[in-house]
Parts: C-alpha cells; structure tokens; sequence
C-alpha cells in the first residue's frame, strides 16, 4: 500500500521524521539550510518542523551557531527499545560470557529491512570508539551477520535480496560483485556460518553464526570481528566460531517467535 492510499497516513508527521533522519555520524549538528538540503523540504517547512522538534525537545539548539542537534530524547527512546525487545534482554548475559572468553569485539545484529543493524556491542581492549556505539546500520549484503542471516532464507527470497539489496563501498575490499555475494551467501547456507574480511574496515574479519526463529529464518544473528593480523580464517574456525555457534544456537527461538512486529525498509 503506497502513503497515497493509506488514509492514516500523516504526511505532516512524516516530514518531522524525515528531518530527524538527517542527522547520523557525519551530519551531528545542523543548520536551518543543512536540515532542507538533507531532508528534501522546503526553507520554510524546516523552520517550521525544526522549532516545533525543538520546543517539543527532540532537538538541542546553540542559542549561538543556532545549530540544531539530537536532544537526550532519543537516548529515552533507545532506552524504551531495549526494554521492548526481549531478544536483547535474554542475550546480554550469553554475550557477556563469550566476550570474555573470546577477548574480542562481540555485537548482536538484527535485520532491519535490507540492513542490518547493530543492537548490542561488546568492544574488545583494542576497539576503536564508533565500534562500541549501539544503532550503527549497515547494508546486509556486505556484513558477515547479514549474509549469515540472509542464508536462513528461502531460495528465492535469497536470490531477490541479493539482486537488489544495496550495496555501498566502505573499503578498496568492499565486495560489490553481486555474484561473488552470492557465491557468499550460499556457503553459508550450506556451512551455517558466514565470514567476510575487509568489507567495512581494511584489515578487519567478521565471523557470524544466525539465530534461527521457530520458523527456522534468523532475524539476528552473533558477530564477532577480528584483526586480519592476528586471526586467520583457519584460526577462527577452529577457536572462535564454535564458541559462537554455541551462543547463538543457546539463545531460544521463542524469543524471536514473539517478535510479530513487521519492519519497514527504513527498520
């Protein structure tokens, strides 16, 4: 059904969303002209939404630069997530533990439309700030968690995602050939697992293991990432993934059965 069609469509809503929505790691303080560019609206229509998001504090303003920025609010909002999502709850104490073991960077990742995104992050010694911040999303197809996930699929589920799931170049390794992602994705259904080196950061390895939903498709998954200069492949099938594996097979699949809510592309 398109916006058009829906007659509880709020058109007025959705645009105070769409400049919220400007705002990410690169673009964290934003003037009046900075928020039209990146939201597509009208001079006048971001003054509008922006004052009301303000007074409303879902926006900081300097009363200098006048610049607007995200507001402790959606630090409360993030916290109202993790309390509504049991998956997170219940893995905390098993991700907890095979951090430790590991002694490296675990995170849980969930799909988010044709994205994953990361919901829990447990950094090593050597992680560097941005790994350690809940909320980063990042294109399935080029993550070892979405393609771990995406192998739960069925067939033709599979084959649709990877013809036209974006894809976006972080590093000169960044996979963009969609039939070696392909290639990728089906070792994984066929070795439960996936793995992928360099696709984000130079010289980083993912390893990640699916958790399966009671219908067998995994919505989540456990991640593990790695220094190319310390860990092999071979090295990490041997000590690492076992251990995920066990954690993610260990995490009940009445958590995800409960998850009944649909998610928009945008997750």
């Amino acid at each position: 059904m398109t916006t058009k069609q829906n007659t509880l469509y709020v058109g007025s809503l959705a645009k105070g969303l769409r400049l919220l929505r400007a705002f990410d790691e690169s673009h964290t303080e934003l003037t009046l002209s900075d928020l039209a560019q990146r939201s597509g609206l009208d001079k006048s229509a971001t003054q509008r939404l922006a004052n009301t998001l303000h007074i409303e504090g879902m926006l900081d303003k300097d009363p200098v630069t006048r610049r607007f920025r995200p507001s402790h609010a959606w630090l409360q909002m993030a916290y109202a997530y993790y309390w509504s999502d049991p998956l997170v709850g219940q893995t905390i104490p098993k991700l907890i533990s095979l951090s430790q073991e590991i002694g490296e960077t675990i995170n849980l990742a969930e799909l988010s439309g044709d994205h994953i995104i990361y919901v829990s992050r447990l950094p090593c010694k050597r992680t560097y700030f941005a790994a350690t911040i809940i909320g980063r999303r990042l294109p399935a197809l080029s993550t070892s968690a979405g393609r771990a996930m995406l192998a739960t699929f069925p067939e033709d589920e599979r084959r649709a995602a990877v013809d036209n799931w974006p894809i976006i170049q972080f590093t000169p390794c960044t996979t963009l050939d969609r039939g070696s992602i392909r290639d990728s994705v089906e070792r994984a259904v066929h070795d439960g697992f996936a793995i992928s080196t360099g696709q984000m950061i130079l010289n980083e390895i993912g390893v990640a293991a699916p958790i399966p939903g009671h219908d067998g498709r995994a919505m989540a998954a456990v991640q593990c990432s790695v220094s190319a200069h310390t860990w092999t492949r071979e090295k990490i099938i041997a000590e690492i993934l076992p251990q995920i594996q066990d954690t993610a097979n260990s995490i009940s699949p009445s958590f995800q059965a409960q998850r009944g809510y649909s998610r928009s592309p945008a997750g």
